[in-house]
């Protein structure tokens, strides 16, 4: 009978796994106890926060336990893995907010409601009440510094110059590890291959300080051919929140994925069965776009909800179609009568960033109203423009903002 390794080798989503034959018994032998951890870092998670979810998520569907661990404590310090500088240091009541925030994300994912299957802890609970020489005494003396300097959450920053509390974030995380088991049994992490360092010194303590077994297991990291980061826009991060990303965006974020992620896409973000990605990724040319479309579909559906799955595929279908119908969940933003400048409410609505990107796009023949490319820097929106009081703006082939003008 399959497992969640069995499918997470099928799909290519393996990059490590520690002590992998005796993890692969123990899968075996019965249900299992995962975490991953996420620090609060901002209100709303993005979508490079989606492998590790969703690798829980998987891991909750063969029937066993998953714990989410929002790292209130190790947020004070700033995970330094990935980093050539020191991260933005945040007071406990911008962490505490930002907790509040992600709680309703990651409930639209994994099942959190049954306590049995899946709960959310924070590690302030536990970390705020360390006492310092109790805590070197038990869980410092475990660590090699020799070892510690070698791990590669630590190269880039010694490079720069690594900061003695982020020199902390390790045992930390090691700790969360330990505290977890004999909290709750839990006995694997799983997340991204960048935290391996992280997630093998926490299975090395709970052996350690136990005698269990414990386990990791990472994805590899993803990146665009051009080494961009999964989540990244030239307008900013693809959020989780509705409110920051809508549903429309969201889809379309996905529906305009490179061709050469649409694969391993299909794979990490969506439970669709091994022979449907593969024939799907199997896709040529024009026909691959199919596939960009049953990935957009589904990864808005695990998100947001099949209705606004939905109403995301038939509003694409519609400005694709050149039709009028199915447009509510494209973006919409007010325009003020007393402000008509193009560009200025562009970089409002989100669209661009700033005005010389605004300026990039319009010499590329890349924004237009109504279909109309725009080609001057200094363009003032009519009321003629707004056709039935809405203004389509496009930029680039398949970005679309509805503009409306704003009563009085």
């Amino acid at each position: 009978m399959k497992n969640f390794i069995d499918e997470m080798k099928e799909k290519g989503l393996v990059a490590q796994i520690a002590h992998e034959e005796e993890f692969y018994s123990s899968l075996k032998e019965g249900k299992m106890c995962a975490y991953v951890g996420f620090d609060p870092t901002a209100d709303s998670l993005h979508v490079g926060h989606l492998m590790p979810i969703m690798m829980l998520a998987r891991w909750q569907r063969y029937g066993n336990r998953a714990i989410v661990l929002v790292g209130g404590g190790t947020a004070m310090i700033g995970d330094p893995s990935g980093r050539t500088e020191l991260r933005k240091m945040l007071s406990r009541e911008d962490i505490n907010k930002n907790v509040e925030g992600l709680k309703k994300q990651f409930g639209r994912i994994l099942n959190l409601e049954d306590p049995d299957l899946g709960i959310m802890v924070n590690n302030a609970d536990w970390i705020e009440r360390i006492q310092y020489i109790p805590f070197l005494r038990e869980v410092g003396s475990c660590f090699s510094v020799n070892k510690m300097l070698t791990a590669e959450c630590f190269k880039k920053r010694l490079e720069h110059g690594l900061s003695f509390i982020e020199f902390n974030y390790m045992l930390l995380q090691a700790y969360d590890f330990l505290h977890l088991y004999k909290e709750y049994g839990c006995s694997v992490e799983l997340g991204g291959d960048d935290q391996w360092s992280n997630m093998l010194a926490g299975v090395d303590l709970v052996r350690r300080k136990t005698s269990a077994k414990a386990y990791c297991i990472t994805s590899p990291l993803l990146t665009t051919s051009s080494g961009q980061k999964m989540g990244k826009t030239a307008s900013g991060a693809v959020w989780l929140d509705p409110n920051k990303t809508s549903p429309y965006e969201y889809y379309q974020y996905w529906r305009n994925i490179p061709d050469e992620l649409v694969k391993v896409c299909l794979s990490q973000f969506t439970f669709l069965p091994v022979d449907e990605i593969q024939r799907l990724a199997a896709l040529k040319d024009q026909e691959i776009n199919e596939a960009k479309k049953v990935l957009a579909y589904e990864t808005t559906k695990i998100l947001h909800g099949e209705e606004e799955a939905q109403k995301a595929q038939k509003s694409a279908s519609s400005l694709f179609g050149a039709t009028d119908s199915g447009m509510d969940s494209v973006p919409q933003f007010e325009v003020e009568a007393s402000d008509m400048d193009l560009v200025s409410n562009m970089i409002k609505a989100g669209i661009v960033s700033s005005r010389s990107e605004a300026r990039r796009l319009i010499d590329q023949g890349g924004i237009s109203v109504n279909g109309t490319k725009v080609e001057n820097l200094g363009y003032l929106l009519k009321s003629d423009d707004f056709k039935d009081g809405i203004a389509l703006i496009r930029k680039g082939k398949k970005y679309y903002h509805k503009f409306c003008l704003k009563n009085g």
